[in-house]
């Protein structure tokens, strides 16, 4: 694999070492462990007095960006990558073309938020959907080296302002959607848009664009291989779906023909990304006949949109953490909930705090009660974040518990038969973050514990 490495911790004889300067810490601070581990060369960006050999950059960040990228691309480009981009669907996208691809027999990889999927459906967590340019280019060579033929991967704003994926050619992909989000960051929704077309730069076949996304005319305008999906397209257009039992019953129409058929999915967000991923797969030259006979086995990523029964009420568990994420599952559970619809969310701290009362205002307007809870604080005063979400608020249906795990136990305890309980947020994650300290912690498993100590009560 590479031999070069920004965690001293990793370092092993013969590495070379890259002290880069992060947010929290400064890799130049860490040298000499580097050395201790087997460095035998570092990269630093000041004089340092070390034993080994020393390369003065102005950068270090960005002579690794072209180190690896000039070393490395070539050979990983010899797979057929795919990117997706947008502000939600993302995982869910990227994750059925993985899935498709290997159901079709042509060897996948998955790179993004829920991990690195290798094809025999070996999974790794990664710390961000898009890693750093060093983690990507390990990735994809071992996808490579692990007989991929092709890599899907998730491309954030973060990833792409940062050059994370620089070198890569992507041979098709697609942009899901535009909506609120990381504008701590970009600053302005421009801006963000801006981060996220530098994917056109890098693409060398079609893109899928949702034309029902206002955002989708400036990727039409800016690219000519632009594939149309939608309520409205040209070239993929949803004509109708219903909800059956645990999944939904699409039809759609390309190339003139309607096409209908089952998939294991709820919700329109559902359909249109699992639409996105069946056109990138026809457009790789799988024939819609084929594709269609394989629908039936894919299923969705962990954490999104699961749905648990509890008693005679249902919980679904969900990624939703940005307002128009939380908008559409309410919109899919709030049409016909029996009884009530109650909501468990919180805000990341360190994280752009403008969307926090938009989703505090919409959870209590939409919702018959809410949970306001904690999710991933980090080292932002918890009594900010709350605040913030609670300046949204204008209604009394809602409680503040921000020990999450007793939050959960709370609402678990609060069903009554025909309700939907919304846990949102936290999706596949297992942790949460307080402070500078990962702590265990997994909206799942605390449902499942509680779906099995009902068991045991009844027998």
């Amino acid at each position: 694999m590479i031999n070069i490495k920004i965690d001293s911790r990793k370092v092993t004889k013969g590495d070379t070492f890259v002290a880069i300067r992060g947010f929290n810490v400064d890799g130049h601070s860490f040298i000499n462990k580097a050395i201790e581990n087997g460095a035998t060369r570092v990269v630093v960006d000041r004089d340092v007095d070390c034993s080994i050999e020393v390369l003065k950059v102005k950068d270090t960040k960005q002579w690794l960006t072209n180190y690896i990228s000039k070393n490395y691309a070539d050979e990983v480009n010899e797979m057929d990558i795919y990117g997706v981009t947008g502000t939600n669907g993302k995982t869910s996208t990227a994750y059925f073309t993985y899935q498709m691809f290997n159901l079709l027999g042509k060897k996948a990889a998955y790179i993004g938020t829920i991990g690195f999927y290798l094809p025999d459906g070996t999974r790794t967590e990664l710390p961000n959907s898009t890693p750093d340019i060093l983690d990507t280019y390990e990735l994809l060579l071992t996808a490579k080296e692990m007989g991929a033929q092709s890599v899907v991967m998730e491309l954030s704003s973060h990833g792409l302002a940062e050059k994370r994926v620089k070198g890569i050619k992507f041979k098709g992909g697609a942009f899901t959607n535009l909506t609120h989000d990381h504008l701590d960051f970009h600053k302005t929704m421009k801006r963000y848009l801006n981060a996220k077309m530098l994917f056109l730069k890098q693409l060398e076949g079609p893109i899928v664009i949702n034309v029902d996304d206002p955002y989708s005319k400036y990727w039409i305008q800016k690219y000519d291989k632009c594939i149309t999906l939608g309520k409205c397209a040209d070239d993929y257009t949803i004509l109708n779906y219903e909800r059956i039992h645990a999944g939904t019953r699409l039809r759609f129409k390309a190339s003139g023909i309607k096409y209908e058929l089952e998939i294991n999915l709820i919700g329109l967000f559902n359909v249109y990304n699992f639409l996105t991923s069946l056109a990138i797969v026809h457009l790789a030259g799988y024939p819609l006949d084929d594709i269609l006979k394989i629908a039936k086995d894919v299923y969705p990523p962990p954490g999104r949109c699961d749905v648990y029964k509890v008693g005679d009420a249902e919980v679904v568990i969900d990624y939703a953490h940005t307002p128009d994420a939380m908008e559409k599952i309410l919109d899919v559970f709030s049409s016909d909930v029996k009884g009530r619809l109650i909501c468990l969310f919180g805000c990341p701290g360190e994280r752009d705090r403008t969307k926090r009362p938009v989703m505090g205002h919409m959870a209590t307007t939409r919702c018959d009660y809410v949970f306001v809870t904690t999710d991933n604080p980090a080292k932002e005063n918890v009594d900010v974040i709350i605040g913030d979400i609670l300046s949204g608020i204008k209604a009394d249906n809602y409680e503040v518990e921000l020990d999450r795990r007793k939050a959960v136990s709370k609402a678990l305890k609060s069903l009554e038969k025909g309700d939907v309980l919304l846990l949102l947020g936290k999706g596949h994650e297992n942790y949460q973050i307080v402070g500078t300290e990962k702590i265990h912690y997994d909206d799942t498993e605390e449902v499942k514990n509680y779906i099995n100590n009902m068991k045991n009560a009844n027998k």
